[in-house]
């Protein structure tokens, strides 16, 4: 790090960097050089359209990346440039597109080589996989289900309470309960 001479004022231009001038140079300037720029990250080719095929997009959108990250292979190789298995994965399926498989030859090699794992989602097949697809819906409309008895049920009882309430309003008075109520109103009215 430069020590700034003493003589020279010390400006704002001057303390935020802005009056230094900068090496032309990408990795040099004020902070320093960078040597060795392979040792920031891996080098990697550029990719051309094939890479980028919707077709492409699809399949890799249907498999699991397997470094841990819980995505699929196209949003792991295009977000997370830490990644060193999305690739890898993506190399593969480049060299499986060229060898003349479908999609669903790609993925039944993956499923091959990687196991059940290598999918977003199972295959909805055998008896686990099936009531992992049934079971949420089926737990979702039981609950709808007692939710619309239970808001039935409640209907009935206020409609019912309320009924009780009305009947107990209009029930029979002694004259003198009466006569005692118009005499507490009036007093209340005065």
């Amino acid at each position: 790090m430069s020590r700034r001479d003493p003589s020279t004022p010390l400006s704002r231009r001057n303390f935020l960097g802005l009056g230094t001038a900068q090496d032309s140079l990408a990795g040099r300037g004020a902070t320093g050089t960078l040597r060795d720029p392979s040792v920031v990250g891996r080098p990697r080719s550029p990719t051309d359209a094939r890479e980028n095929d919707a077709q492409i997009q699809a399949i890799e959108k249907r498999l699991a990346c397997n470094c841990g990250c819980t995505l699929d292979v196209f949003t792991c190789r295009t977000t997370d440039f830490s990644c060193t298995y999305s690739p890898a994965l993506h190399r593969e399926v480049l060299a499986l597109r060229d060898e003349g498989k479908t999609a669903q030859q790609i993925l039944d090699a993956f499923v091959t080589k990687y196991g059940e794992k290598a999918l977003m989602a199972p295959k909805p097949q055998g008896a686990l996989n099936l009531t992992g697809y049934l079971l949420p819906g089926a737990l979702i409309a039981a609950a709808g289900a007692g939710l619309l008895v239970f808001i039935g049920k409640r209907k009935a009882a206020v409609a019912a309470a309320a009924r009780g309430s009305a009947r107990a309003t209009t029930g029979t008075a002694s004259p003198d309960e009466l006569e005692k109520l118009r005499r507490a109103l009036a007093e209340i009215e005065d």
